[in-house]
């Protein structure tokens, strides 16, 4: 039977607006008794007595059974989503960045105190991707998951590689359109797609990774030398995060910039649209596509999550508790294009091999194998804004012949 679900909202921005357009657009069994907010004063169009700027008249409040978290802060989100767990209130949450840094906490509170949290909204938008994720492969072998995760860099990048605009001047329309922020490194930089990943990496594996262990390399040192050159190849560029199974123990996770081939099902993910790609022993390759931001996509995501509340719904995290002691590893090599400019930088990321090389007054690049392990012991060095490394799709495993490896057979 479905329960009647009575609601305190935390935050009514573009999501929480979006949502509420959502609720009131359909007859559900559900109500919102009391919306917290930060700015009393700001005019608003519903009754001003739903609103509140005290959080203990919801976490306090025996008639509210359920929180809807959708502010930024994550550290406010953090401390709103344990208190409510811990009093038996089930929870639906869109703040990435808190449920990356605390889900095995989050877990747990949830195991002892038999509440619920879910956060389809947290991660790629609209596209249903974790509950495919723990419901449809909860008993495949899943050899990767990647895709576009971030829909303000998806923008950028589309802009450039579509209108030929330049960087700042494609950064400045996403920060017009509200799709990015006055400082965009969260998104930009990779820090965003980062924290989806973690997430999306627990449930597709059971493996629950501090994000801080996750590389990420952005898009915010992009040159038109990086551009022209991926047009001469006839590939785009895009931020793709990605976890892949390396061996029967071992799950390697990154993001970073990647040379995209147009048979790529990436190649034509455009604007603020999201892409996941799911490569499964069984089920094969599958494509997800939708919008990943926006008030509508990303409210449509939260209403998912608590009209499945209404019918007790829980995260099951049945690969986590199989005890199936996958680990996080970095000893891989992958194929990587890096422009530089100090020599220097070659000799300290210590190529394993180099297939391609240019080198003139203005541009240099190499193309080669390199271990993920040294990326990340120089994520330092290669934010500085004369390098940009983009990964070419070519993963290449120890025991694999490096020499038999090139760019031209570049494989996603």
């Amino acid at each position: 039977m479905s329960k009647n679900l009575k609601i305190g909202l935390f935050g009514f921005g573009v999501v929480g607006q979006g949502l509420l357009d959502i609720i009131q657009s359909q007859s559900l069994n559900l109500e919102i008794v009391k919306i917290a907010i930060k700015n009393p004063k700001k005019k608003r169009s519903l009754d001003q007595h739903l609103f509140t700027t005290n959080h203990d008249e919801i976490l306090e409040n025996d008639e509210i059974n359920t929180i809807v978290e959708l502010i930024n802060d994550a550290d406010a989100a953090y401390q709103i989503v344990t208190r409510a767990l811990k009093g038996g209130k089930n929870v639906v949450s869109a703040n990435k960045k808190m449920v990356a840094e605390h889900l095995t906490e989050l877990v747990e509170l949830q195991e002892k105190y038999g509440s619920s949290l879910l956060y389809e909204g947290a991660v790629c938008g609209s596209i249903p991707i974790i509950r495919n994720l723990e419901e449809y492969y909860d008993n495949e072998l899943l050899h990767a998951v990647s895709g576009i995760f971030n829909g303000s860099s998806n923008f950028i990048l589309s802009k450039i590689f579509n209108e030929g605009l330049n960087y700042d001047v494609a950064l400045k329309q996403a920060q017009d359109l509200g799709f990015a922020e006055t400082d965009p490194i969260l998104d930009v930089g990779g820090y965003d797609p980062k924290y989806k990943l973690a997430i999306a990496t627990a449930h597709a594996y059971g493996l629950f990774i501090n994000p801080d262990h996750i590389l990420n390399i952005g898009i915010q040192n992009l040159s038109i030398h990086d551009i022209r050159f991926a047009r001469e190849k006839n590939y785009k560029i895009k931020l793709i995060p990605t976890a892949r199974k390396v061996s029967t123990k071992q799950v390697v996770t990154y993001v970073l910039p990647k040379l995209v081939a147009t048979d790529d099902f990436l190649f034509n993910v455009e604007n603020e649209y999201n892409g996941v790609t799911v490569q499964a022993a069984f089920a094969d390759k599958q494509f997800f596509f939708g919008k990943g931001a926006g008030g509508h996509p990303t409210g449509a995501a939260v209403l998912s999550d608590i009209a499945a509340l209404r019918y007790d719904y829980k995260y099951e995290y049945k690969k986590y508790h199989q005890k199936n002691e996958v680990t996080h590893t970095g000893n891989v090599l992958l194929e990587v294009y890096l422009r530089y400019t100090d020599e220097d930088l070659l000799e300290i990321l210590a190529f394993d091999d180099i297939s391609e090389r240019h080198s003139s007054h203005s541009f240099k690049y190499v193309i080669g194998t390199v271990k993920l392990e040294s990326l990340i012991a120089n994520r330092e060095l290669l934010l500085e804004q004369d390098v940009f490394v983009a990964y070419t799709g070519r993963q290449i495993y120890k025991e694999e012949k490096v020499a038999s490896a090139s760019f031209a057979e570049a494989v996603s």
